[in-house]
C-alpha cells in the first residue's frame, strides 16, 4: 500500500488510516455533530472541498464514517461504532495540546470563522433572555470586511452562526481583537479581565452583557490545567 509503514503493529495501522492530514479534524468534527458537507466545511475551512470529499470517502471505506441519503442529492455524514470508538482518542489528544502546547503557539493559530463556528456550538442558551437573541462580535484588527460576525440564539431553535448581516436588530456588540476572543473561548483569559484591560468593550443590553462568562461557552479543553506557558 502506498505510504503503508509496512508494520502488522496496530499502533502502524491505525495511524494509516487516521493520520492523513485533515483527518483527526474531521472526526473532531464529525464527533462534535456535524453531518452535512457544508457544516464539516465549516469546521475546517482551510481544506478544500475537494480534499475534504477524499477523506470523508477514505473514512467510509475504512469502516469510520457511513452516509445516508436524506433528500434526493443530499448526504448525511455519521460515525459507525468504530467511528464513535476515537472519541476518548481525539478529545485526549486536545486535552493534551492544551495542557503542553504553549498558549502563544496556539493564540497564533487564528481564524475567526473558525472561532464563530466553535463558538456557535458551545453557546448556552439558558443565561439569555427567553427570546430570540443577536449577538455581533466585531474583531477590530482584521480587514473591514472579515470583522464582522453574528450569532443568534432562540430557545426554539438553537444557535445559528452567521456570517453576512442577518439584518436584525442588535443585543450586544463585543469589540475585541480575535486574538483576545480567542485567548477567551479558550480559557486563556476571562470576560471580566479582557474588559478590564481594556480589550474587550461590550454595548448593548446590560443583562446579557454581564452574563457573558456564562452563555458564552468555552471550549471543551477550557479547564484544563495548563503546563506549558
Amino acid at each position: 500500500m502506498r505510504g503503508s509503514y509496512g508494520q502488522f503493529c496496530p499502533i502502524a495501522m491505525a495511524t494509516e488510516v487516521l493520520c492523513a492530514r485533515w483527518t483527526p479534524l474531521l472526526i473532531r468534527e464529525l464527533l462534535c455533530g456535524s453531518t452535512r458537507f457544508n457544516d464539516l466545511r465549516r469546521g475546517v475551512p482551510r481544506m478544500s472541498p475537494t480534499l475534504l470529499s477524499k477523506r470523508l470517502t477514505e473514512l467510509e471505506k475504512a469502516g469510520v464514517v457511513y452516509t445516508r441519503e436524506i433528500a434526493k442529492g443530499t448526504k448525511e455524514y455519521r460515525l459507525t461504532p468504530a467511528g464513535q470508538e476515537l472519541r476518548p482518542l481525539i478529545m485526549g489528544m486536545g486535552a493534551w495540546g492544551q495542557r503542553w502546547v504553549e498558549s502563544e503557539l496556539s493564540l497564533n493559530n487564528l481564524d475567526p470563522e473558525l472561532l464563530i463556528w466553535d463558538m456557535h456550538r458551545g453557546l448556552k442558551i439558558e443565561p439569555l433572555p427567553e427570546r430570540r437573541v443577536c449577538l455581533q462580535f466585531v474583531f477590530l484588527n482584521l480587514p473591514e470586511h472579515r470583522q464582522n460576525y453574528w450569532l443568534l440564539a432562540d430557545p426554539n431553535s438553537g444557535v445559528e452562526a452567521c456570517y453576512v448581516d442577518p439584518g436584525l436588530d442588535v443585543d450586544l456588540y463585543a469589540a475585541c481583537s480575535l486574538r483576545t476572543m480567542t485567548a477567551i473561548w479558550m480559557g486563556l483569559l476571562t470576560v471580566q479581565k479582557a474588559i478590564h484591560h481594556g480589550q474587550l468593550e461590550l454595548t448593548g443590553t446590560q443583562e446579557i452583557a454581564t452574563q457573558m462568562q456564562d452563555w458564552l461557552g468555552l471550549s471543551p479543553f477550557a479547564s484544563i490545567e495548563r503546563q506549558a506557558g
